[in-house]
């Protein structure tokens, strides 16, 4: 049990390290910019096949039921998988789905285009929850399988990552987008879709630049005179 413990914490530990800024950046410079728009499709495929051999460490522990299965657990599991599926089909409608695989930096690279810039959308899925799938991969995790030693210890750990997850990921899009995806944390829930939000910020990239240029006149205007 800790050593399985250590090797989600070192995988989960590892697989935000190489999303950062500083992993990019520090890529970017070993490659002296050349890496062909592959870092995201790179950190995609990693992050897939190293769960492969931790799966595997973990399928093969004996393990000890804690909550025996019954009516009321089942009926549990099976509303949290419904709601997983929900939000991860209702997400995908909405996501760009080559750039979170990173296959549009590729083609951009491939092509001399420069890279696309974050997209920010604040409709359907994302009018109720900021997070779809982090939400509905909590969701999974403690819908799916028996509830026992094993299977309670990742949860917990993984859930625990995509909350600590959720909150990095915020503070980096509030640095990217600005204002208008400050205002849209303050409408929509971050996990929970537990209410709707009324009027949205606009998310084009047109209105995004006349809000991040009436910030900085903000700034400019509270400044003391010299």
């Amino acid at each position: 049990m800790t050593r399985l413990a250590l090797f989600w914490t070192l995988w989960c530990a590892l697989h935000s390290l190489l999303i950062s800024n500083q992993a990019r950046q520090l890529a970017n410079r070993l490659t002296r910019g050349r890496d062909y728009g592959l870092y995201r499709l790179g950190y995609v495929i990693f992050s897939v096949f190293s769960l492969v051999p931790l799966i595997w460490y973990q399928m093969s522990l004996p393990r000890q039921t804690i909550i025996p299965t019954n009516t009321l657990v089942f009926a549990i599991q099976a509303v949290l998988l419904i709601y997983a599926s929900a939000m991860f089909y209702l997400g995908g409608r909405i996501y760009d789905m080559g750039y979170f695989l990173g296959l549009s930096q590729w083609r951009n690279a491939r092509n001399s285009r420069p890279e696309p810039s974050l997209p920010f959308r604040a409709n359907g899925v994302l009018a109720h929850v900021r997070h779809p799938w982090y939400s509905g991969g909590i969701a999974l995790l403690w819908g799916l399988g028996p509830l026992n030693d094993i299977h309670l210890l990742t949860a917990t750990l993984l859930s625990c990552y995509f909350i600590i997850g959720t909150l990095l990921e915020e503070k980096r899009l509030k640095t990217e987008l600005g204002k208008p995806y400050e205002e849209y944390c303050r409408r929509v829930p971050m996990l929970l879709p537990w209410k709707r939000a009324g009027s949205l910020p606009d998310a084009t990239p047109g209105a995004m630049m006349d809000a991040q240029k009436r910030s900085e006149q903000e700034l400019d205007a509270d400044q003391p005179p010299v």
